[in-house]
């Protein structure tokens, strides 16, 4: 599991899932999964987090997947997103703007996969 691109924004998102911040991520079902021939995680499934050099650096565990469209993204899993949004406004605002710099526009109907997870392990700290 990749956080964000590459740079400071997956240092900070890397950082923010290590200290147990963040417990939760949002993808666009079109762009992160059918465009990339992946299929949607699955409660129980486990993910190594790498940073940004591909290094492993924690594990997480997929707690909870749910698809919904953007505009039904609720106030709580904005929230477990863990980035400091103001509101489910502010998160649909810096979401809109995120998914639009990486060539992808979205409307009240696209489809997003909000996942929970839990942080499982870190390396150097019972990671495997």
């Amino acid at each position: 599991m990749e956080f964000g691109t590459p740079g400071e924004l997956r240092a900070w998102l890397t950082g923010l899932v290590l200290s147990g911040s963040k417990t939760a991520t949002a993808g666009l079902l079109a762009l992160d999964y059918h465009a990339e021939g992946e299929e949607v995680e699955h409660v129980g499934e486990r993910l190594a987090v790498v940073d940004g050099l591909g290094a492993k650096v924690a594990e997480i565990e997929i707690a909870k997947v749910e698809l919904a469209s953007f505009a039904e993204v609720t106030w709580e899993f904005a929230q477990a997103e863990g980035e400091g949004f103001r509101s489910v406004e502010h998160w649909r605002e810096t979401h809109r703007r995120y998914w639009a710099g990486q060539g992808c526009e979205v409307d009240d109907l696209t489809t997003v996969v909000c996942l929970w997870f839990r942080l499982a392990g870190q390396e150097g700290r019972g990671g495997r």
